[in-house]
């Protein structure tokens, strides 16, 4: 089951694509999902930003299952939307709309990926220039499917150690990276196949186009 969590407006075609699957949109996300003629199976927000007349065209819709919390809470809105795709016992999930303006959001939208990641359930982030995931166990890369030319690794834990990077243009071997540290940015696939192997820690993986 995939789960697809709020929506910007240039997702169209990859919001359209779902089918039969679970859709939570997130407090203003209900707006692009207005424009875009799809109706999500759960809400989740405070509704203090979203168009009134849109909440109320959604909220006449009785399979809708909405989760109102009050504004001042102890997580966001995004934050509570992936604990509930989670328990919705989803194999994959999506976060879009997540890298907009506020920098405080999108960092803390980059760290709760932990909560899926500890549980064993892929999950990204994506917008129109950036796949983001967290990894704590060796991963396999195809050059050719990758979301774009650059792969960045910065340490979600204070330090990632032994790290092996292999078929990239900058390899590591057994290599150590520490918080505060840029070594790991703007990497590049040179082989068809990539492999990232490392022994401990959590990194964060950035796959992106310019």
């Amino acid at each position: 089951m995939q789960v697809e969590i709020s929506i910007k407006k240039n997702w169209q075609n990859i919001v359209k694509k779902i089918v039969g699957q679970n859709i939570i949109a997130v407090d203003r996300g209900l707006e692009v999902l207005y424009e875009l003629d799809i109706m999500p199976n759960h809400v989740v927000g405070d509704f203090d930003s979203v168009n009134i007349e849109i909440l109320q065209f959604y909220q006449n819709n009785s399979q809708i299952i909405f989760h109102k919390y009050n504004p001042e809470k102890d997580n966001t809105d995004t934050d509570i939307a992936l604990k509930l795709a989670i328990e919705l016992n989803s194999s994959n999930i999506t976060i879009m709309g997540a890298l907009g303006k506020r920098m405080d959001h999108a960092l803390a939208n980059v760290h709760i990926l932990k909560d899926a990641l500890e549980v064993g359930i892929p999950c990204k982030i994506l917008d129109a220039h950036n796949k983001i995931y967290l990894v704590k166990d060796n991963i396999t890369l195809v050059k050719n499917k990758t979301y774009g030319k650059y792969i960045s690794f910065i340490p979600l834990t204070t330090t990632v150690e032994g790290i092996t990077l292999e078929g990239f243009k900058y390899p590591l071997n057994n290599a150590s990276l520490s918080i505060g540290l840029s070594l790991g940015i703007s990497n590049e696939i040179v082989e068809e196949v990539a492999t990232v192997e490392l022994k401990q820690g959590i990194l964060i993986v950035i796959e992106s186009r310019d």
